[in-house]
């Protein structure tokens, strides 16, 4: 049987899949992620790689998908928010613990790959992923490639500062866990709209879900919250739409979820693109929190 396995690493679980050519998951295995402790993150994948092997009674190329990359000046892991990867030489442990090569993808880029071949962007020319959950990345795919550049760091909007901030933002602006201040990831991830939502109204709620609930109540708080947070998405997207203009935006993550932006950010994002026309096609997630796995198994080609 033929079939590749992807492995996603999250900051609650790590998922693994066995994929076939066609798309279709033959199986999907789920472990807690082992935060903070580096070797039994490679231990879990070892297990998960292990239990899809026997089960389907066959070893297969594996794809990883991690929230951060691979430095190509160093080898070792940058950026990840999983911050017990950083500086380890990830990918080499673990081709060393699997007993064969591996490939290892950003997470936004595996998201981005997957949603171009087969979801919500296919038969797109060039399609940039979105990921707004815990973190913000994002992940370009030029005519089915990944387009990473010389230092790994292609599609990395989240860590620019907000694009045309008002006074009050520039005032009110956070440190980002980067080191900078006042980075897109501060302001439009999900922990970033909650501390500013409760900061901004003396609250203290606890996720992004009660926020919303609140304002499909017509709480006046929360609608101004989401207000500001469409606003911000919107700005910070149209940047990227004049530096790279993308035929087709998907969106993904836990904050995908939220209606209004299709609705919202099209328009709102119009005064701010460099064209005269200012059309952009923005699309939900097909695979949404199974992209992720599902692009790190087409790491591999068929």
């Amino acid at each position: 049987m033929d079939f590749h396995i992807g492995i996603d690493i999250g900051g609650t679980k790590i998922l693994g899949a066995a994929l076939t050519a066609d798309g279709n998951a033959l199986l999907t295995i789920r472990r807690p992620t082992p935060r903070f402790n580096y070797d039994q993150t490679i231990s879990t994948i070892l297990e998960i790689v292990t239990l899809i092997e026997d089960e389907l009674q066959a070893c297969a190329p594996v794809g990883i998908c991690i929230p951060g990359s691979v430095s190509p000046a160093t080898g070792l892991i940058q950026n990840a928010n999983s911050t017990w990867l950083n500086d380890k030489a990830f990918k080499e442990d673990l081709e060393c613990a699997l007993k064969r090569p591996l490939r290892l993808e950003n997470d936004a880029n595996c998201f981005a790959l997957s949603e171009c071949v087969d979801g919500a962007g296919q038969g797109a020319k060039s399609v940039f992923g979105v990921i707004m959950g815990t973190g913000v990345g994002g992940g370009l795919i030029f005519e089915g490639q990944i387009v990473t550049g010389p230092r790994s760091i292609g599609g990395e909007w989240g860590h620019c500062s907000l694009p045309y901030p008002t006074y009050d933002e520039i005032e009110t602006a956070d440190q980002c866990w980067c080191g900078q201040k006042g980075c897109i990831e501060s302001w439009i991830s999900g922990p970033g709209l909650l501390k500013h939502h409760n900061k901004s109204h003396s609250t203290s709620l606890n996720s992004v879900e009660e926020l919303v609930l609140l304002a499909q109540a017509n709480n006046d708080a929360a609608l101004a919250s989401l207000k500001l947070h469409t606003s911000r998405t919107a700005r910070a997207l149209s940047m990227v739409v004049n530096i790279i203009d993308p035929e087709v935006i998907v969106l993904g993550g836990g904050l995908s979820e939220m209606d209004h932006l299709y609705d919202e950010l099209p328009h709102l994002m119009k005064p701010t693109i460099f064209s005269h026309d200012k059309r952009v096609d923005i699309r939900r997630p097909l695979y949404g929190p199974t992209s992720g796995v599902r692009g790190a198994a087409r790491l591999w080609d068929f």
